[in-house]
């Protein structure tokens, strides 16, 4: 008899613990490529050089939603195939999956260097900021291709059972990005430039032992006919990533709608345009490394969701849903805690001294941190939605917090604040607690409808 896959049989914590801590580390990784160059840059060009990368971040978020759109969508197809027991229709998920990441990174490089000018502008860059900005990206956009294929890749990695290949795929480039930024910026001087270069070497790094794993799957070998695109497959797989691609495109909106409020509505604050602008990019890049285990945990889940959806066996899918959401709410007390304990210690990591950016800072890390303790249910039920084959209420839920709320919020409450006397700035900080907690609700209400109709073990053919 064909040996059973432990996805349907091992307990589900030991399976997710197994799945999560690697997806986690992976997770911190990506994070750590931006907070390293924030820090180093901080500490040597000052808040012009954060107030850069923060301008820069819309583009690389552009990137994860592509790449988050057809890795765990592809992982979401091969998992839910391999779990009815169709192995060469989960294979073409993964080679549709891996071609579309490099082809589309590479649209996306060749654009965004034709356009790079006014794209950043767009994004709120100053006079005072843009120089720092180009200097920058045109280099990081080099590696777009790599850490799409690097991303991507590992999602479809853990995937096929090997979670902490897929963490070492990125944590071997993370790991040489700390070291090479340290080397060029610290020691060389190389500023801007330097920490760009060691950004791009250790992305290629991760992607090429991606690409070594990739041609020697578990599950089946992948075959080049499995790389050539198929329109029912590469749709299929946008379906089941959109949760992802459409929380990460709503990101980039409100980051650059976020970059223009600071910018505007610090302008006409004690700040100024610019350090607001840099305070809002370093508080962006924190709440990430945060969101890496809230992220990680649920991607850990989601290889187990998938399988025992497609193998209908639904308990288990309830209680990987409800165990990561305990995971994740620890985790998001904790994380509430340390930044409202040490807000001007944290901010400090990113800044050279500057007394005003320091104010700002704690200013921004106590407001806009208020609510994380309720942070961690939006992530895990939009992508517990796409897991089990629901990718348009994932889709959805993906879109509660930073579209429908967050976005009209920070365009609407500024204005209020200023019409009552306050400072259109602080406005801006609260849109992001008020805009949580609605999320938070939403999602709440949508996981009590799933148990209810789409888990029941009397339930057919949900998917």
């Amino acid at each position: 008899m064909q040996k059973e896959n432990i996805l349907g049989t091992a307990p589900v914590g030991k399976l997710l613990r197994k799945f999560a801590v690697p997806s986690i580390v992976s997770m911190l990784v990506i994070s750590l490529y931006n907070i390293v160059d924030q820090f180093f840059i901080g500490q040597t060009v000052g808040h012009l050089g954060n107030a850069a990368t923060n301008v820069a971040f819309p583009i690389t978020t552009l990137c994860l939603a592509v790449t988050l759109a057809f890795g765990i969508g592809g992982a979401s197809g091969f998992n839910l195939n391999l779990g009815a027991g169709d192995k060469k229709q989960a294979m073409k998920f993964i080679g549709n999956s891996i071609t579309m990441l490099v082809v589309i990174g590479i649209v996306i490089a060749i654009l965004a260097q034709i356009f790079l000018s006014p794209v950043l502008v767009l994004c709120g860059a100053s006079k005072n900021v843009l120089p720092y900005g180009i200097e920058y990206m045109r280099i990081i956009l080099i590696g777009v291709p790599f850490v799409m294929l690097a991303g991507g890749g590992a999602h479809l990695v853990r995937a096929d059972g090997s979670p902490w290949y897929s963490m070492a795929c990125n944590l071997s480039g993370a790991i040489a990005n700390v070291i090479l930024d340290y080397l060029f910026v610290m020691k060389f001087g190389w500023g801007m430039t330097g920490a760009a270069v060691a950004t791009v070497i250790g992305q290629v790094l991760s992607s090429a032992i991606v690409v070594r794993y990739l041609f020697n799957f578990k599950a089946d070998k992948l075959l080049l006919k499995h790389l050539k695109p198929q329109f029912r497959i590469v749709f299929r797989t946008m379906q089941l990533g959109a949760a992802q691609f459409f929380n990460q495109l709503a990101m980039m909106v409100v980051q650059v709608v976020a970059n223009l409020s600071a910018s505007h509505y610090g302008a006409l604050s004690k700040y100024g345009s610019d350090i607001p602008l840099a305070c809002s990019g370093v508080m962006i890049k924190v709440l990430m490394v945060y969101f890496s285990f809230c992220i990680g945990i649920s991607q850990g889940m989601q290889p187990i969701a998938s399988f025992n959806k497609g193998a209908k066996k639904y308990d288990r899918v309830k209680k990987v849903f409800l165990l990561a959401l305990v995971c994740n709410e620890v985790i998001s007390i904790i994380a509430w805690i340390i930044m409202q304990t040490f807000p001007s210690q944290i901010m400090g990591l990113f800044g050279n001294g500057n007394a005003l950016y320091i104010e700002c800072g704690t200013k921004f890390c106590h407001i806009v941190a208020a609510l994380t303790f309720i942070n961690g249910i939006q992530p895990l039920t939009s992508t517990f939605c796409t897991a089990i084959g629901k990718p348009a209420k994932g889709a959805f839920i993906s879109l509660t917090r930073q579209i429908i709320f967050w976005l009209p919020l920070l365009i609407v409450m500024p204005i209020l604040f200023m019409h009552f006397g306050k400072p259109g700035i602080d406005g801006m900080m609260y849109s992001t607690p008020v805009a949580d907690a609605l999320a938070a609700v939403v999602s709440v209400i949508m996981i009590i409808g799933i148990f209810k109709k789409e888990l029941n073990t009397n339930t057919e053919n949900v998917l």
